[in-house]
């Protein structure tokens, strides 16, 4: 292994022989050390390459002395973020001040201390590779949030049903980048269509690569489309023993448009909301069975009812509900449910909510931003129409 090549290169800016000289006597032995005996050629030996780890930089220098040179450094973006020890026999707190402002991390003062001088220097290039790996980590974390960004993104519909006699309108707004929400649709025929919404707990690339798992599951309970009770049952056997952290919450509806029926079952989810035309309210339904994931022998029961022309059905995630503003007061289900009843267009009612969001403070209307949210929502509604 190349001894020299281990090193950390340090660049010295400086114009006495004589400082030259001490300060390769106290690091020359530990460090690699380039010299630069004025602000120019410091500018050009900082940008090659391997760039220096740390630049011990003297104040006082002709043609352009040790803070103009630092304020080019900290004006290139390949140098920047070098750390820069200034060399200085000034003690004054005025000169000092001015050295911090321009982008210095330390002084070392002349006459030089080799303990001080040690220290220093091997504090930070300690705190400067310390900044490198939680750069690289991050860079990482950043790299697989955007892969299961497209995770999530693929799976969901690019798509909304078009069926004669029903509409659809699908919203999905992420607190972050990544969340587990999901919604997905078995189109039966142009009569009969399931409708599954769920959450998976958590965020991140675990919770789109479950979503996915989930989506896929859901594709082979097309057989049992009618049946929310055995189509819940087969997902929860599908993901039942994978994770140990996770549940997933959801709900599936069966839309019969010839009979003009709704079927109804919920894992552990939020209610759905029932518009009713004639009656001119909204009614709440739960029929909750445990959540996806955990249980082995999990079971659920369903509820039926009927659905009139002009009828309007909301499904949704926690994150619309359990919404807080900068008071802390949640959103709440009666909230949705005011809307639902004072809005009679599909499309009114989804804008609404959306706007909602931010109660109104004038902030983003994207969860999590507005007044720190935990929560993210998919929210469907759909609407009996005429033939």
């Amino acid at each position: 292994m190349n001894k020299i090549a281990d090193k950390h290169v340090l660049l010295l800016v400086d114009d006495d022989p004589e400082n030259i000289e001490i300060v390769n006597s106290i690091l020359g032995d530990k460090y690699e050390i380039r010299v630069a005996k004025n602000g120019v050629k410091a500018l050009e030996l900082a940008n090659t390459e391997p760039t220096p780890g740390l630049i011990l930089l003297d104040v006082i220098m002709p043609h352009m002395d040790g803070y103009e040179a630092c304020k080019h450094l900290k004006a290139d973006a390949k140098t920047r973020d070098i750390p820069v020890i200034f060399l200085t026999g000034k003690t004054d707190v005025v000169d000092e001040t001015r050295g911090f402002e321009v982008g210095a991390v330390d002084y070392i003062h002349k006459p030089f201390s080799p303990p001080i001088v040690t220290a220093r220097v091997r504090t930070h290039l300690m705190l400067r590779d310390a900044h490198e790996t939680v750069a690289r980590q991050l860079a990482t974390m950043n790299s697989e949030l955007e892969m299961a960004r497209q995770v999530q993104l693929s799976i969901l519909p690019r798509e909304i049903p078009d069926l004669p006699s029903l509409e659809i309108v699908a919203r999905y707004l992420p607190m972050s980048s990544v969340a587990g929400d999901f919604y997905d649709f078995l189109v039966v025929d142009d009569k009969h269509l399931g409708i599954l919404i769920a959450d998976v707990s958590g965020h991140g690339l675990p919770s789109a690569l479950i979503a996915s798992m989930l989506q896929s599951a859901l594709a082979w309970q097309c057989p049992h489309a009618s049946d929310p009770e055995e189509v819940l049952s087969g997902l929860n056997r599908s993901i039942n023993g994978k994770f140990e952290r996770y549940f997933v919450t959801a709900a599936y509806l069966f839309v019969d448009m010839e009979k003009g029926t709704l079927k109804y079952a919920g894992a552990a989810h939020p209610p759905l909301l029932l518009w009713q035309a004639k009656l001119g309210r909204a009614s709440e339904y739960v029929e909750n069975g445990l959540m996806l994931g955990p249980f082995t022998n999990a079971t659920y029961t369903s509820l039926s009812f009927t659905m009139q022309h002009g009828d309007r059905v909301v499904l949704f995630t926690d994150g619309l509900v359990e919404a807080k503003n900068s008071s802390g007061k949640e959103f709440g289900v009666d909230r949705v449910r005011q809307i639902l009843e004072s809005k009679h267009d599909l499309r009114r009612v989804d804008s609404s909510m959306r706007c909602s969001m931010g109660f109104r403070t004038g902030r983003s209307t994207r969860l999590g931003r507005a007044s720190q949210m935990t929560s993210r929502f998919s929210s469907l509604i759909s609407r009996l129409r005429h033939n």
